[in-house]
């Protein structure tokens, strides 16, 4: 059940909901930080059916509209602790609300997009731009955001720049269209060299290594002007270090476990070579106007495959095997929902 609209909400109907590695990490309390019971579903396109509000200046709409397509941005509760937290980076609060099981001002704990209707402040909704598909604004709020954030805030989207995508799954394959929409030369590196041809042939990197094949791995020594790792599971950071060569690494994967970037001995250590490793999620709510922007000027789309509600624990289990090309998106509007 939706809590209580308060002034300054809206109440939508979700029409579609993205899936993705958060929402299993969520399920399974990987982070060890979230509460039962509760509602995953990250991220999801809406249909605005009412709303009790002070203001909805941001979204420059008429008042008189009163059927249109909002956007419920990953971070659907209102970051009450920042102060023009739209402006600035709010995916970065010490203290915030996020879409599921966060006690919210209520004290309430706030739920997921795998429902037919949710409330959200108005502060965390953004029109979606004409003309684009429902299913694919979702998961461009996620995983699109999560690689374009770093990029715009380290003021690396300027062309010319050789960037490295680590993993190829649902954020990683946004990292390259991205990326390669900047302009910028992309190695895409994997664990194995299944997703070749795909990197390549089909998201136009430029080059692939395989993580095992040390001499690849030492050929591109330095190559690389920056890496984002979007791994969403425990896996060493050390070896991509080296193939980075002035910038920094940013993680964009859910790193539970402690890491080294030196080893005894080693003469090419990250701290002597001013390395920067940084973290990055999601993003800031000007940063989702701007991506979508960006993404319909450049007539750029998250590759996605739709399925029913009943599908969910399936969706789950497949897509801990990375058996998704590479987001799945719930058609919650067209699923029969128990009342």
């Amino acid at each position: 059940m939706c809590r209580n609209t308060v002034p300054g909400d809206v109440y939508l109907k979700v029409m579609c909901c993205g899936i993705c590695h958060t929402d299993i990490h969520q399920i399974k309390n990987d982070l060890g930080m979230f509460n039962y019971p509760m509602v995953p579903g990250c991220k999801g396109l809406i249909h605005l059916s009412g709303f009790n509000f002070f203001h909805l200046e941001h979204l420059n709409l008429a008042l008189n509209r009163l059927v249109m397509w909002l956007e419920l941005a990953a971070s659907s509760g209102v970051v009450a602790a920042v102060t023009h937290a739209r402006q600035t980076s709010s995916n970065t609060a010490t203290r915030g609300f996020g879409p599921t099981t966060i006690v919210y001002t209520d004290g309430k704990p706030t739920q997921g997009g795998f429902a037919s209707a949710m409330v959200v402040d108005q502060k965390f909704v953004v029109k979606i731009p004409d003309g684009m598909a429902p299913e694919q604004a979702a998961p461009l709020l996620c995983a699109g955001v999560t690689v374009y954030s770093p990029l715009n805030h380290f003021g690396l989207k300027q062309s010319g720049l050789r960037g490295g995508i680590l993993g190829l799954g649902g954020v990683g394959h946004m990292g390259v269209i991205n990326a390669k929409a900047m302009g910028r030369h992309v190695t895409v590196i994997s664990s194995s060299d299944r997703k070749r041809e795909e990197a390549l042939d089909h998201l136009g990197a430029d080059d692939y290594l395989v993580s095992s094949d040390a001499g690849r791995m030492q050929e591109a020594a330095d190559s690389l002007d920056y890496i984002i790792d979007t791994i969403p599971v425990n896996h060493p950071l050390e070896p991509y270090l080296y193939t980075e060569n002035r910038w920094q690494a940013d993680l964009d994967g859910s790193y539970q476990y402690p890491f080294t970037v030196c080893q005894p001995n080693d003469h090419a250590c990250n701290a002597w070579r001013r390395k920067r490793i940084t973290g990055s999620v999601v993003g800031s709510m000007n940063e989702q106007e701007e991506l979508l922007e960006f993404c319909k000027d450049k007539n750029l789309s998250s590759t996605i495959e739709t399925v029913k509600m009943d599908y969910i624990n399936t969706a789950f289990e497949r897509l801990e095997k990375n058996d998704v090309r590479y987001r799945f998106v719930v058609d919650v509007a067209g699923s029969t929902l128990e009342q």
